[in-house]
C-alpha cells in the first residue's frame, strides 16, 4: 500500500473514531438523563395520587426539562433517539403528564406540546389508564363514587382510542400489548365501580323504605 493510501486511511480512521466517540458520549448522556426523566415521572405520579398537586407540577417540570435535554442530545443520532431507553423515558413523561392532567380534571396534554413521539404518547396514554384505575379505587375508598365513575369513563375513552390504532407494532411501539393491558384493567375497574354503585343504590332504597 502506498504512502498516499496510508495517509488517506489514517484520515478516514480518525474521522470514524471522532464520530463514534461523539456518538458514544451522546449515548451515555442520554442514558443518564433518561433515568432522571423516569425518576421524576414516577415521583410526579405518586404526588398526583396523594393530591399533592403543587409538588407534582414541580416534579413534572423537572421531568420536562430532563426530557428536553435527553431528546436534544440524542436527536442528532436518529438510532439513539429512537432507541428503547429514550422512547421509554418519553413514554413515562407522557404518562405522568396525562395522569396529572386527568386527575385534576384538566385537558389532555398534546403530544406535540410535550415533545413526545406519537407512538410513545399512545403507549404512555395506555399506561396512564392503569394509574387511573388506582385513582378510581382511591375515590371509592373515599366515598366519592360519582367521581370514580367519571374516572372510569376516562379509562374507557382511552381504550376506545387505543383499539382503533391498527398499525404494526414496529410503528406503534408494541401498542397492542398496551391495549390488551388496558382492556383487562378497564374490565376489573368497571366491575368494581358498578358493584359499589349498585350497593349504594340498594342502601338508598332500603333507607327510603324505612
Amino acid at each position: 500500500m502506498s504512502e498516499v493510501a496510508l495517509n488517506e486511511l489514517d484520515g478516514i480512521a480518525q474521522k470514524i473514531m471522532n464520530a463514534l466517540e461523539a456518538k458514544n458520549a451522546a449515548r451515555e448522556q442520554a442514558l443518564a438523563v433518561s433515568r432522571k426523566v423516569i425518576q421524576h415521572c414516577a415521583h410526579t405520579i405518586r404526588a398526583a395520587h396523594r393530591a399533592e398537586f403543587d409538588d407534582a407540577a414541580n416534579l413534572l417540570a423537572q421531568a420536562r426539562e430532563a426530557a428536553r435535554q435527553m431528546s436534544d442530545g440524542a436527536r442528532a443520532h436518529p438510532d439513539l433517539y429512537y432507541a428503547g431507553y429514550v422512547q421509554d423515558a418519553l413514554k413515562e413523561f407522557a404518562e405522568a403528564s396525562i395522569v396529572l392532567a386527568l386527575v385534576q380534571g384538566q385537558p389532555l396534554p398534546d403530544p406535540d406540546a410535550l415533545g413526545v413521539e406519537y407512538a410513545a404518547y399512545l403507549n404512555g396514554m395506555g399506561e396512564a389508564a392503569g394509574e387511573l384505575r388506582r385513582h378510581a379505587l382511591d375515590l371509592i375508598r373515599q366515598g366519592r363514587t360519582r367521581e370514580a365513575e367519571t374516572t372510569l369513563q376516562m379509562m374507557e375513552d382511552i381504550f376506545s382510542v387505543l383499539v382503533t390504532v391498527d398499525f404494526p407494532d414496529a410503528i406503534t411501539g408494541g401498542l397492542r400489548r398496551t391495549a390488551d393491558m388496558v382492556r383487562g384493567v378497564l374490565e376489573r375497574t368497571r366491575g368494581e365501580v358498578t358493584m359499589v354503585m349498585k350497593q349504594e343504590e340498594l342502601q338508598a332504597a332500603l333507607k327510603a323504605a324505612r
